[in-house]
C-alpha cells in the first residue's frame, strides 16, 4: 500500500517522552538560551494524553534536582510537594509480626530527611507548565513510533499512525503520523522504552556495560480517616510475604490531606513462574503490621510500571550518532534508596548543556561525547557508584544475608570509598531466570475480599487506562507456536500472573489452550516485554493518547 508521506517539523532538539528528564532538558536548553541571547526550538512528545497521565512512582522525592533546575521552586504558589519528610521508619516482616529495624545503624544515603513525599505525575504535569512558558513545545498523545535514521545517524522521531483497524486496514479518520526532525534527538521515554530499546541494540550501546535488571512496581493510593494519618512518615518494609528468594520490598508514604501511597516492588529475577507481584501485593496489605492504616479508608488510584535496577554498572553508552539517553532510558535509579526522579532531572540538565554547546558549535547528528565523559563523576555517578553492589548481593544471597552485606558494602564505600566487592555483575538477566513448572512448588493466593484486597480488573479500572478496541495489538508476539510449546508448557504460562493488568490469559477450552490479549487493559509498565522466558513479547505504543491516565500517581 502506498502511504502518503509524513508532514515534517524541523526542530534544534526533539525529545521523545515527557517525564521528568525529559522535561528537564527542554527547560535546561531553554535556560540556557536565554542565558546565552539565543534562540533554539525545542519539542517534546508524549505519549500519554496529557503530560503526568504515564508517570507513576512512590514517591519520595530528593529535591536537589528540582534546586537545581529551578532554584526558586519552594517559593512557587503552584508548588506539586508541600509535604517534607518527618519520620522514617524500616520493618523487617514476617508471617505473623515483624521488627522495625533502628534507623541510626543505615548509612546515611538511606535517610530520607530534606525530603518531600507526594505525586511524581504532578511534579511532571508542573514542570510541563514551566516548559511551556519558557517556549518548549509540547504535543501530548503522540507517542515516538519510531526512530528516524539516515546515514547511520538519528535525524528525528516519527508519531504514530492513527486510524488504523486491528485488522491492518485504514479507517475513514486514518491520519499518517509527523516526522520531528532535529540536529539531536533526545530519548527520555524512561523504563524499556521502545525507541530506547531499538536503538541501545542498533548502536550496541550496552556492549560494555552488564545486562539491564528490572523491578515491578504496584502502587495504590489511599484516602485514610485522620487518626490513621501520621503525615511526612517514610515506611519502608522487606520480607514477608516474598520467599527470601525473590527479592523485593514496600512503602507507605504519608502526604497531602490524609493520603497514603502504599507500594510494592518484586526484583523481576524471582523463579517460580507461579508467583504473582500484584498478588504479593495484595497479600502484604493485610499484614498486621499494615493492614490498619487502611481500616476505614478508601483505594482511589492503582497503576503500574517496570524499574530499572541495575544501576552503575548497567548504564549503557549514553549517546550515538544524533542523540542521547537520559533519566530512566538510561537507568539512573537508585534501587536502596527507591529513588530515581532526581537523577532523571540531573540528567536531563545534564544532557542539556553539552547538546546546547553542541548545537552553538554548528554540530548536528554526531555524538554528544562530552555528556557521556561527564556523567560518572557528576552528581549521578557519586549517588549510583555507592550501591552499586546492593542488587547484585540481594540476588546473590538472597533477602536475608544480600541486604546484611549490601548494608556493610554502603558503609564501606561510604566511608572508605572502596568495597570488597569491587563492582559485582548482576548474573542472568531476568527472563532467564524462572524454572520450568514442574520444579516449583505452586503458590496460591487467597480470594480478595473487595475491601481490603482487589482483583486485577477493578484495579486498572482505578487507572482510567483506555485504547481504542479497533487497533492492531500493541503487544506483539512474535512466535505464538513457541508461546504455546514454552512459556504455556514448560513454564505454565506466568504471563497471566506477572501482568499486573490481566491483559494475559491462556484460555483451557477445546483441543488446545487458546492465547488470549487484552491490550486494551495494558498500563503500559513493559513487564512482559521484560519477564517473557524466550523474550517472544514485544510491547510498542499504542496509537496516540492510549494507556493510563494516572491522577495524581
Amino acid at each position: 500500500m502506498d502511504l502518503p508521506e509524513r508532514e515534517m517539523m524541523e526542530y534544534d532538539v526533539v525529545i521523545a517522552g515527557g517525564g521528568p528528564a525529559g522535561l528537564a532538558t527542554a527547560i535546561r536548553l531553554k535556560q540556557l538560551a536565554a542565558e546565552a541571547g539565543r534562540e533554539i526550538s525545542v519539542v517534546v512528545v508524549e505519549k500519554g494524553s496529557e503530560v503526568g497521565a504515564h508517570v507513576l512512582s512512590g514517591a519520595v522525592i530528593d529535591p536537589i534536582g528540582l534546586d537545581k533546575l529551578l532554584p526558586d521552586w519552594r517559593e512557587d504558589a503552584e508548588r506539586p510537594l508541600t509535604t517534607e519528610v518527618e519520620k522514617d521508619e524500616f520493618l523487617f516482616l514476617g508471617p505473623a509480626g515483624g521488627i522495625k529495624i533502628p534507623t541510626i545503624g543505615l548509612p546515611k544515603l538511606m535517610s530520607n530527611h530534606g525530603n518531600f513525599v507526594g505525586s511524581l505525575g504532578n511534579v511532571a504535569r508542573w514542570l510541563g507548565q514551566k516548559a511551556e512558558a519558557l517556549g518548549v513545545e509540547i504535543y501530548p498523545g503522540f507517542p515516538a513510533a519510531e526512530t528516524l535514521v539516515e546515514d547511520g545517524k538519528v535525524v528525528g522521531i516519527a508519531t504514530g499512525d492513527m486510524g488504523i483497524a486491528r485488522d491492518g486496514e485504514h479507517k475513514g479518520d486514518y491520519a499518517r503520523g509527523m516526522e520531528l526532525r532535529g540536529k539531536y534527538t533526545i530519548l527520555a521515554e524512561g523504563a524499556r522504552g521502545s525507541l530506547t530499546k531499538g536503538t541501545i541494540a542498533r548502536f550496541a550501546l550496552n556492549k560494555d556495560s552488564d545486562h539491564q535488571k528490572y523491578g515491578l512496581g504496584i502502587k495504590e493510593v489511599w484516602q485514610v480517616r485522620p487518626e490513621k494519618f501520621r503525615r511526612g512518615l517514610v515506611q519502608h518494609s522487606m520480607g514477608w510475604p516474598l520467599p527470601n528468594s525473590a527479592g523485593g520490598g514496600s512503602w507507605l508514604y504519608h502526604y497531602d490531606d490524609n493520603l497514603v501511597s502504599v507500594g510494592f516492588v518484586v526484583h523481576l529475577n524471582y523463579k517460580n513462574p507461579t508467583l504473582s507481584p500484584f498478588d504479593e501485593f495484595q497479600r502484604f496489605k493485610t499484614h498486621p503490621m499494615i493492614r490498619d492504616v487502611f481500616e476505614g479508608g478508601k483505594r482511589i488510584s492503582y497503576g503500574a510500571r517496570a524499574i530499572m535496577e541495575g544501576g552503575w554498572q548497567s548504564v549503557p553508552k549514553l549517546v550515538f550518532p544524533g542523540g542521547a539517553l537520559v533519566g530512566d532510558s538510561a537507568g539512573f535509579v537508585n534501587v536502596p534508596r527507591i529513588k530515581g526522579s532526581h537523577n532523571a532531572i540531573l540528567s536531563g540538565m545534564l544532557c542539556a548543556e553539552h547538546v546546547f554547546a553542541a548545537v552553538g558549535e554548528g554540530r548536528q547528528h554526531d555524538e554528544v561525547t562530552g555528556y557521556e565523559e561527564a556523567w560518572r563523576g557528576s552528581e549521578i555517578g557519586y549517588d549510583l557508584f555507592r550501591v552499586r553492589n546492593v542488587k547484585p548481593l540481594w540476588s546473590k544471597y538472597g533477602t536475608m544475608v544480600g541486604i546484611g552485606l549490601g548494608g556493610i558494602d554502603m558503609w564501606m564505600t561510604e566511608l572508605l570509598g572502596t568495597s570488597l566487592f569491587g563492582t559485582m555483575s548482576h548474573g542472568k538477566s531476568d527472563y532467564e531466570t524462572l524454572k520450568p513448572l514442574k520444579d516449583v512448588k505452586r503458590i496460591s493466593y487467597p480470594k480478595p475480599d473487595g475491601v481490603l484486597t482487589f482483583d486485577r480488573l477493578s484495579s486498572v479500572y482505578l487507572s482510567n487506562t483506555n485504547h481504542e478496541e479497533d487497533q492492531p495489538v500493541h503487544l506483539r508476539v512474535k512466535d505464538m507456536a513457541l508461546q504455546k510449546s514454552s512459556e504455556h508448557d514448560v513454564y505454565g504460562g506466568p504471563s497471566a500472573r506477572y501482568c499486573p493488568a490481566g491483559v494475559y490469559e491462556w484460555v483451557e477450552e477445546g483441543p488446545s489452550p487458546q492465547y488470549v490479549i487484552n491490550a486494551q487493559n495494558c498500563v503500559h509498565c513493559k513487564t512482559c516485554d521484560i519477564k517473557d522466558p524466550n523474550q517472544n513479547i514485544d510491547w510498542v505504543t499504542p496509537e496516540g493518547g492510549g494507556g493510563p491516565n494516572y491522577p495524581g500517581m
